[in-house]
């Protein structure tokens, strides 16, 4: 699968959790909202540094974001 697919499901995976819109996760980013929205569609090339980032701010390790799931 796609990393960017993989990334975009946990990202938005992780968000929810934290009861977070996508809307506060830029703000708290300080990036526009349409970037996470890009990010959750797998249209992103994140770099690492980004990748660090939203993981902190989701509170998760960052290999948690990349880690691919088997669908149910």
């Amino acid at each position: 699968m796609d990393i960017r697919v993989v990334f975009a499901r946990n990202l938005k995976h992780y968000r929810q959790l934290r009861g977070l819109t996508q809307a506060a996760l830029a703000a708290v980013m300080d990036v526009d909202r349409a970037h996470v929205s890009s990010m959750e569609r797998g249209q992103q090339n994140v770099t690492l540094q980004t990748l660090q980032r939203v993981a902190a701010h989701l509170e998760v390790a960052p290999a948690k974001l990349i880690e691919e799931h088997s669908e149910p």
